[in-house]
């Protein structure tokens, strides 16, 4: 079954740490990645520019219209995300657990619906 940990975080926690603490912290989430990967866990995993980057983008009345920044104003953001392939929940969340930057915020651990079309 897939998973989609999303990675949430409050930025200035993460600013808080020393150039070499950051580093560590990119390497062993490399490094956990990477395990992950071997064991055929891991389907994805990607993290984000910072939510000032983004833009919001809604169709209404078949009026797009783009707004800058996240949708809502919010002190933790994402940070990133991991798909998953886990037996269970269970297995899932003992595999978030692993997420280096766990220990600085948190990680949303979500089913994900597999949908395929007839002729896939």
């Amino acid at each position: 079954m897939k998973f989609l940990c999303q990675v949430w975080f409050d930025s200035t926690e993460i600013a808080k740490l020393s150039e070499a603490e950051g580093r560590k912290l990119t390497q062993d989430s490399i490094d956990n990645d990477n395990r992950l990967r071997a064991s055929g866990h891991i389907i994805v995993a990607n993290a984000l520019r910072e939510p000032q980057t983004a833009k919001t983008v809604r169709v209404r009345r078949g009026e797009t219209a783009v707004t800058d920044g996240p949708f809502a104003e919010i002190k933790e953001h994402l940070g990133g995300f991991v798909l998953i392939e886990a037996r269970d929940l269970e297995e899932a969340i003992e595999i978030a657990a692993t997420f280096p930057v766990a220990r600085y915020g948190m990680i949303e651990v979500r089913g994900a619906f597999d949908i395929r079309f007839p002729d896939e």
